[in-house]
């Protein structure tokens, strides 16, 4: 997964993706993906290249991809000497006669790339792009629609293979030739493993040859047009611009904020995510605040404030101009978290006028009752859920099937509830009675006294005094992961000494304990296999945060608690994932990695946790 697998965005939801030995295995992996309304709208137009280099000692390839049957050809891979993804994804080659040939990548509006050859003999470099032009979660397949039509004009080529997409434009300093044909069945084998239609034909309108004795061969792809003079002078520019831009931005993290229209949003994870409202804001505080980046904190919540409606904030916005999906009882919650956190520095009146509203908003909102039988409740707690619907975080549901479906009063959503009632009735009085009442009913009604942790959910389908008492890593937010703490004291220290013993590995939280016996110990098979264990003992990395944040504050919060538990916690994580963290790890040893491998809330919370709540200066 993430160990083998690079990622460089555009910040406009496009991105280039793939693998360290360039074998394709996902229909995400592509070289320019670009999303036509950013971020969403995603469309594969380069998927691929076929590369060559010949010296006097012979041709070799430098590519390799996997057709149907396992047959792997060329065998690029088998000369790849060595492979990194920082500062930029970058190969080098072994070559004939102690040769080596380096690529380099770098992404922006486009995606540029540089090989560097280090032999004595003279070399020539084949480069053959191989196009699509298919949504990014289709496949794509000879048809005798695609159109081979290249446009050259000097330096530059385009072709627009599909008359409703753009053109897709490259700038070389080598010569074109063209000489169209299909590349028939490649085998995208992390589909086929998913029960997926894996199978695909990609199309090449032609070639690109240069001199390697001239200097690096440079070649720049973009949708629609490339604006330049010269590609060697553009792709030196764009490495340049990247390396500076490195250096001062915490690159992970930028990754996942991107364009909105005039304003900001966060894709929740690459490559198959868009943006959704529950990550975006539990991601929000690691990604931006932690890191120092409040000006895309401020667009990102401002963006989403515009579009609270009855109290809630869409779930995600659907593609294609569709209207945004209101299905999630706690996005709005999550969001009265973010924005209280960015509320408490300094921040422009009007700004803050207009966020404060949007948290009043929510409050009134869920007390007056909206969507999905979401309701403030005589007792002060937060009841949501009906039937056919999957509103808190644990949302995965197969045909008609909740997995989880957590009707009543789920106890992390009460827990982020009365935060946010906490947040309101800090500015506005008639919201502390609310709060005063929800917190005593959350003491007597979520204890189990007899296991000593919390239930799951209570008032179960909205039924009084029925309970779930599965033991779920939801309870932790009574104690971490939340800016007030709702339970504290032997209570506290118990609720999380049960999370570390039924629940806790070395990459996160599993989601059902291991003795239930709807536990699922792996994250394989079909799409309907997966979502049924997507919940039922899968690892989600991102609890590790609020885990965390709950074992330092029973031990006092004190400097020997954050060491402790970065030693033990964090830097394991770490050393598994250095840059980016999946979202989901199997629930059994050794916990692979599984699902979206570049999550933003699972890097956010590691984030979070290393320069905030492990912070030697953070209370």
């Amino acid at each position: 997964m993430t160990e083998s697998e690079w990622l460089e965005p555009d910040g406009l939801g496009g991105f280039a993706m793939g693998t360290a030995d360039g074998i394709r295995t996902r229909r995400y992996h592509a070289l320019l993906c670009t999303a036509t309304e950013p971020p969403g709208d995603r469309f594969v137009l380069v998927a691929d290249l076929e590369v060559f280099v010949t010296t006097p000692r012979g041709r070799f390839a430098l590519s390799a991809h996997r057709y149907a049957g396992g047959v792997i050809d060329p065998d690029g891979a088998t000369r790849l000497a060595g492979f990194v993804a920082t500062p930029w994804p970058t190969w080098r080659w072994q070559l004939a006669a102690g040769a080596h040939i380096t690529c380099e990548l770098a992404m922006t509006s486009r995606v540029v790339l540089r090989w560097t050859y280090d032999g004595a003999q003279p070399a020539s470099l084949s480069v053959r792009p191989l196009l699509a032009g298919r949504e990014f979660h289709a496949t794509h397949h000879e048809n005798p629609r695609f159109d081979f039509t290249a446009i050259v004009a000097g330096e530059r080529v385009s072709w627009r293979p599909y008359p409703e997409l753009p053109a897709i434009a490259a700038i070389a300093n080598g010569r074109y030739d063209h000489a169209p044909d299909w590349y028939r069945r490649f085998e995208l084998v992390a589909e086929r493993d998913r029960g997926l239609d894996a199978i695909e034909d990609l199309a090449t309108p032609g070639s690109f040859t240069f001199d390697l004795a001239a200097g690096s061969a440079t070649l720049a792809f973009a949708a629609g047009a490339i604006d330049a003079e010269h590609a060697r002078d553009l792709v030196d520019r764009t490495f340049a611009a990247e390396a500076e831009r490195r250096r001062q931005v915490d690159s992970p993290a930028g990754a996942f904020i991107v364009a909105r229209g005039a304003g900001k949003t966060v894709i929740a994870g690459y490559p198959w995510f868009g943006d959704w409202g529950r990550d975006t804001f539990i991601a929000l505080r690691g990604l931006t605040l932690a890191t120092g980046r409040r000006d895309d904190a401020r667009a990102v919540l401002l963006t989403w404030a515009r579009v609270v409606d009855a109290g809630m904030v869409p779930n995600r916005f659907a593609e294609q101009g569709a209207a945004p999906d209101y299905n999630s009882v706690d996005a709005a919650l999550w969001f009265a978290i973010a924005a209280a956190d960015y509320l408490a520095g300094q921040v422009a009146s009007a700004d803050r006028a207009t966020l404060e509203a949007a948290i009043d908003a929510i409050v009134a909102g869920y007390v007056a009752g909206t969507r999905h039988r979401i309701a403030a409740t005589d007792d002060g707690l937060l009841a949501a859920g009906e039937p056919g619907l999957q509103l808190t975080w644990m949302d995965a549901k197969v045909g008609d099937e909740v997995i989880t479906p957590r009707i009543g009063k789920p106890v992390e959503v009460n827990a982020l509830w009365l935060n946010a009632v906490a947040i309101a009735g800090a500015r506005n009085p008639r919201w502390r009675e609310l709060y005063d009442r929800g917190l005593a009913a959350f003491t007597a009604k979520f204890w189990d006294p007899s296991r000593r942790q919390l239930y799951d959910v209570i008032d179960c389908d909205h039924v009084a005094g029925t309970i779930d008492a599965s033991v779920r890593p939801n309870q932790i937010f009574a104690v971490g992961g939340l800016p007030l703490q709702l339970v504290d004291g032997e209570r506290a220290r118990a609720i999380v000494d049960a999370v570390e013993r039924d629940l806790l590995t070395p990459v996160g939280l599993r989601t059902l304990s291991p003795h239930d016996p709807r536990y699922r110990g792996r994250y394989v098979g079909g799409p309907a296999d997966r979502d049924r264990a997507y919940h039922q003992g899968t690892v989600w990395p991102w609890l590790l945060g609020p885990f965390v944040e709950a074992w330092v504050r029973v031990r006092g919060a004190t400097a020997d608690a954050k060491r402790e538990a970065r030693e033990r916690f964090v830097v394991p994580l770490r050393e598994r994932f250095p840059a980016h963290v999946p979202e989901l790890c199997d629930g059994d040893r050794p916990h692979a990695a599984a699902g979206c491998p570049f999550q933003a809330w699972s890097l956010a919370e590691l984030v979070r946790l290393e320069l905030g709540t492990l912070s030697p200066l953070s209370t």
